[in-house]
């Protein structure tokens, strides 16, 4: 049970790290319902023939420990933590939006733009640089020096749905 625990963690892991990178502050309805269809198929995949809740304690306790040993190497490993979150790439500089981001994030200029007028941004000839963080934020650097930052908690990041 273990192992199994282990390798559906992992699959998952590498699935919504490197296929899926949406932020989960960024889901939309039918992003929703992928991650408990998701957890469901997943769910099955560790189980196998568990009929206690000694084996349901086991097994979630199995994902727990890797959780906590990832983030805990994170924190102490440069290259664990790279790893682990994106880094944050440039969506805007000096006033050009990086078209290809938009098109890898799957985020139309109109989003863009509507998340730069949210964080006070008037037009994208005023940025001077924006990225687009690993949590899904944006921080954006105007030329007048004034820094913008994503959103607080409970609000959508960049990107769409």
């Amino acid at each position: 049970m273990i192992l199994r625990g282990s390798a559906v963690y992992w699959f998952l892991f590498l699935l919504f790290r490197f296929v899926l990178r949406r932020d989960v502050r960024s889901m939309g309805v039918a992003d929703l319902l992928f991650v408990v269809l998701v957890a469901d198929a997943a769910s099955n995949a560790m189980q196998g023939d568990y009929k206690s809740i000694g084996d349901g304690m086991v097994l979630v306790s199995t994902l727990a420990a890797w959780n906590y040993a990832m983030d805990w190497l994170a924190f102490r490993l440069a290259p664990v933590a790279r790893f682990m979150e994106p880094p944050p790439e440039v969506v805007v500089r000096n006033g050009q939006p990086n078209h290809r981001l938009l098109v890898r994030q799957m985020m139309s200029l109109h989003e863009l733009e509507s998340k730069l007028r949210s964080l006070g941004v008037e037009s994208l000839a005023q940025v001077r640089i924006a990225r687009l963080e690993s949590d899904g934020s944006l921080s954006v650097f105007t030329f007048d020096d004034k820094a913008h930052h994503g959103p607080s908690e409970g609000q959508p990041p960049a990107g769409g749905t």
